[in-house]
């Protein structure tokens, strides 16, 4: 079966098992693939409500069973095409390349605006086919809740995709199989890309690179071991220097891509003749040998083991200092991409290891393609939502043209770019602006979730801590979200936008999967729709904040107005013409609000904004600065202060668990004993000095560890460092003294005191601020006026 390899922003491929293909088609676009004879088709709606169209040639599709909604009427494929976003363009250019009329398809309805959750169409291939999935939806208002959502097309091949590469990225330069067991050699110019592919899963793949120039000067300079890790500390793919390999000239030879896999081994050495002997298996192939053999005529001197970039290699660095390895987690068709920074003679193997699980205990191909420099292939590290999600490259968010243009220092965020800090000031100059008048921040990372239908109340009021039947509607509740036994799935705040309709914004992608279960499992009606790729946000934060927006966000009459909104409330209304929905929330302890819109129209909202605010002196603030204002606001993050073992009182965040909430919800029980017998605490630490600490350091009553910091940093404001620390209940009183910890945590240790947290602004009255500004630009302190769940707590 062949197919079209859409980008990465559009519709993935992978081979999830050898004997069937997945293809995620996004939603408001159009899916172009190929079917055999004898393939199996079966198309799913995982989120439901999602109408999609079929296009196939007339009768090559037997054995139709739809879940669709019977005579409909679909539209043509050219309408379709036409309506449709860049990936239907390239569908529409790959019909006229092989000659096909669009007005000959036959088409078929696939599912309908009531669909429920995992509704299928199955088919199978009566001859060779092409077919076009088509998954029509438009931009989403903010104050909307239909986001077109993706559907998964899976493929059973009547042959087997064993040995099969994936679709190019791009026409080709160089195609080259790595037979198993082998290595070869191969040139490749400056700015070119280099594409290692693992054909069939689970095999690693050794790769080196020298200068060519140098080699034809008799000189070799290839990848340095010692070189890099001194210049680089990180082998992940981010942009600049922390993707970058060098020779020990210090001269950068490739620099990564993409990585689909996102776990791999750097410069352990290719497996050598020696590892084999001393294993009992003399003369076995080995890579080390088969690179000698192949980089010989390029004038490469032989070595008996070489160190090389263990590309899918899983090696696991243990707390004992053992470095030990198992199975790669390389799926069929996973692949990293380099660029060539000079000329370059490379030479990639397909590891020989089949005694051991470094290639799940049996060797396949690996395939290297060679791609022109002026391909354009965004940088990006695969995330998945699950262990068999597709793998979804770094995304850009709708504000990222505008933050690009200001700062080269940029960060994978849970799959999105998003600035570190900006090149006019840096991370401690947005941390004052944030304290004294105002920052815009792109936290367009979040997660979102339409939660409707009439149980959606009910689905909310199982799935968190707080009692969701107090939320009014256009009212925001900070919650925990747990499992059975307790832990924390995620944080997140949930928005009420009418009565059978909720928001769930959160940082975990699994916590739709999490909502679909539950409905699922407890038979509600609801539907649990992914709305983050429809719906991007900045916070703009700080004093100055309300004048701003005030002077340009325009409500209708109905809703509250900028002056008037209360905390952790949020109204509609437009922005130079663009709709909008603020937020009276926040991540940094001050007055602040977040404005979402749709993506296609987040360049408009940020240039209005930083319009407005040149007179308050906004400036834009990354994530290093929010981490200094969200430890020293007590504001948790997740896989720091919490994780699914940490229950809600043990990250800080007890008071988002009512004791007299009517309703179970999942984990009350275990949360109830673990509020009646608690085992740790977390506590603030005021830490004497200038010395470092950070998450993970232990924290010590004498030789006793008693506790680990989850979060730490300097306090520009409070001017020390602080810190958030889980103690166990018997050392956390408030005002004990303790140690930090460094090195072995014997060696070293910095005197602190035990604090109650947060360290600053305690009473939460910069944030709570319900007067407008004055001149000054001080928030007021005025006391806010009670509400009935959302002032309880603390803002995420």
């Amino acid at each position: 079966m062949n197919q079209i390899w859409l980008r990465p922003t559009s519709a993935q491929a992978m081979a999830s098992a050898p004997r069937t293909l997945s293809i995620v088609a996004r939603g408001g676009s159009c899916c172009f693939f190929e079917l055999e004879k004898g393939d199996r088709l079966r198309i799913l709606d995982p989120e439901g409500r999602q109408p999609a169209y079929l296009y196939v040639e007339p009768g090559s599709l037997t054995g139709v069973g739809s879940a669709g909604p019977g005579e409909v009427d679909v539209p043509s494929l050219g309408e379709v095409l036409e309506k449709g976003d860049s990936d239907c363009q390239i569908v529409g250019a790959a019909l006229l390349a092989r000659g096909i009329a669009q007005a000959g398809l036959e088409a078929h309805a696939l599912f309908h605006a009531d669909s429920e959750p995992g509704s299928s169409f199955a088919a199978t291939s009566a001859s060779r086919s092409i077919c076009i999935v088509a998954v029509p939806g438009g931009p989403m208002a903010p104050d909307e809740q239909t986001p077109p959502t993706d559907l998964r097309i899976e493929i059973e091949p009547s042959a087997s995709l064993e040995g099969r590469a994936p679709p190019p990225l791009a026409p080709p330069l160089l195609d080259l199989r790595v037979k198993a067991a082998t290595a070869e050699a191969y040139t490749v110019k400056a700015g070119q890309y280099i594409q290692i592919i693992d054909v069939d899963g689970r095999q690693c793949a050794d790769f080196l690179a020298f200068d060519a120039a140098a080699l034809r000067e008799g000189k070799e300079y290839g990848l340095d071991a010692t070189t890099t890790h001194t210049l680089m500390g990180s082998a992940a793919p981010k942009p600049g220097l922390l993707s970058k390999y060098f020779d020990a000239r210090m001269v950068p030879l490739v620099e990564v891509v993409q990585d689909t896999v996102g776990r791999h081994d750097t410069f352990m050495l290719a497996c050598s003749a020696k590892y084999y002997e001393d294993m009992g298996y003399p003369g076995h192939s080995n890579c080390t040998d088969n690179f000698n053999a192949v980089l010989s005529p390029h004038g490469v001197q032989a070595k008996k083991g070489w160190p090389a970039i263990n590309f899918f290699y899983n090696t696991i660095a243990g707390a004992d200092d053992q470095i030990t390895m198992d199975e790669p987690w390389s799926r069929p068709g996973d692949y990293v991409l380099l660029r060539a920074l000079t000329d370059l003679v490379c030479a990639t193997s397909s590891c020989a290891d089949d005694i051991d699980p470094a290639n799940g205990w049996f060797p396949t191909d690996i395939h290297v393609r060679v791609y022109d420099a002026d391909s354009a292939f965004p940088k990006g590290m695969s995330h998945r939502m699950t262990p068999d999600a597709e793998p979804r490259l770094t995304r850009e968010s709708g504000f990222h043209s505008r933050t690009s243009a200001l700062t080269r220092k940029l960060e994978d965020y849970r799959g999105f770019w998003v600035p570190t800090c900006f090149n006019a000031a840096g991370p401690l100059e947005e941390y004052w602006a944030c304290r004294e008048r105002a920052v815009i921040m792109d936290l367009s990372a979040l997660r979102k979730f339409e939660v409707i239908g009439p149980d959606a109340e009910d689905l909310m009021q199982l799935a968190v801590t707080r009692n969701i039947r107090k939320l009014a509607v256009n009212q925001i509740v900070y919650t925990a979200m747990c499992n059975e036994h307790g832990g924390m799935i995620d944080d997140g705040t949930v928005f009420r936008l009418n009565q059978h309709n909720f928001r769930w914004i959160c940082g975990d992608e699994y916590s739709g999967v999490w909502l679909r279960k539950l409905a699922e499992d407890h038979k509600l009606k609801v539907w649990v729709k992914s709305s983050t790729d429809q719906l991007h946000n900045v916070a703009v934060q700080g004093p100055r904040s309300r004048a701003i927006l005030s002077s340009l966000v325009v409500t209708p009459p109905q809703e509250p107005t900028i002056d008037e909104l209360k905390w952790f409330r949020f109204t509609v209304g437009r922005i130079h013409g663009v709709p909008v929905l603020v937020s009276r929330t926040g991540y940094t302890g001050e007055l602040g609000f977040e404005v979402w819109c749709h993506p296609s129209q987040a360049p408009s909202v940020w240039d209005s904004i930083m319009e407005a605010g040149k007179p308050h002196g906004l400036m834009p603030m990354g994530l290093a600065a929010l981490d200094m204002l969200r430890i020293e606001a007590g504001l948790v993050f997740a896989g720091y202060d919490f994780c699914d073992q940490t229950d809600p009182f043990e990250a800080g965040i007890g008071f988002t668990v009512p004791k007299d909430k009517p309703d179970p919800y999942v984990g009350s029980e275990a949360v109830a004993r673990r509020r009646d017998n608690p085992h740790r605490r977390l506590v603030g630490l005021d830490v004497q000095g200038n010395e470092h600490v950070g998450h993970g350091d232990g924290v010590y009553d004498g030789r006793t560890q008693v506790g680990i910091i989850t979060s730490a940093t300097k306090s520009p404001i409070l001017g020390k460092t602080i810190a958030l620390a889980r103690l166990d209940v018997s050392a956390a009183a408030v005002g004990r003294r303790v140690e930090v910890g460094k090195l072995d945590g014997h060696q070293k240790r910095i005197a602190a005191t035990i604090v109650e947290f947060p360290h600053f602004d305690p009473k939460k009255t910069r944030v709570r601020a319900e007067s407008p500004i004055g001149s000054a630009g001080a928030p007021s302190t005025s006391t806010p006026s009670p509400d009935s769940v959302a002032t309880a707590g603390v803002p995420a």
